[in-house]
């Protein structure tokens, strides 16, 4: 859902786009790449890059790419790093961002973070993007210049919400439970933080749950 409104954002403020969309061995990895290519046709976008980095499922360490390691149920009030962070995993997907985007002259990259989720996982955080920032200015060509843009970043998933629906996003085509591929569990962080946002928004969530 973050991914699809600062979709939504990218394509109201830039002449074109590009997406991108990253596999890392999840649980859910077909259902999402369906969600990506069902948005990018929503939007005509012509441009796609779809990889996979696996070796973060060879690493493990995350419930979502580990099948020992169990998905838990959502602790909204919780402070400490859930099972489901993938260890560094946005550092991954972002240096693959930043060399496509090099190589087709992109200026920006757009990333749906959200601070919200920053107490689960420390790589949403905005000081993150931040530093990438610098790791970017420092590590691509002079005459390079890709500026990281985290529009929703400061926003609640409640107010994310109403954004989408103020931009017409295709919340409807959006996927963003842990555990399955058919209908979301409901019960997982990412499926209780969306229910919640939709709820305080008062907005009905289009997609279907167990």
């Amino acid at each position: 859902m973050d991914s699809c409104v600062t979709a939504a954002i990218a394509v109201s403020e830039c002449d074109a786009v590009a997406f991108l969309h990253v596999s890392y061995g999840q649980r859910t990895e077909s259902r999402e790449r369906k969600a990506f290519n069902d948005i990018a046709d929503h939007y005509g976008v012509i441009k796609r890059l779809d990889v996979s980095i696996e070796h973060l499922a060879k690493i493990g360490g995350s419930s979502l790419t580990d099948e020992r390691i169990a998905v838990t149920e959502a602790d909204l009030g919780s402070t400490e790093i859930p099972t489901s962070y993938v260890p560094f995993r946005n550092a991954n997907m972002f240096s693959i961002a930043v060399s496509w985007a090099e190589v087709i002259g992109a200026t920006a990259i757009y990333i749906g973070a959200v601070a919200e989720d920053s107490s689960g996982y420390p790589d949403c955080r905005p000081e993150f993007y931040e530093a990438f920032q610098k790791v970017i200015d420092t590590g691509t060509k002079p005459d390079t210049h890709i500026e990281i843009r985290t529009p929703i970043i400061h926003l609640s998933k409640a107010e994310i919400v109403r954004k989408g629906v103020e931009l017409h996003a295709p919340l409807h085509l959006t996927w963003s439970c842990y555990r399955s591929e058919n209908a979301a569990c409901g019960t997982c962080d990412s499926c209780a933080l969306r229910l919640r946002g939709f709820e305080r928004a008062g907005v009905r969530d289009p997609i279907s749950y167990l």
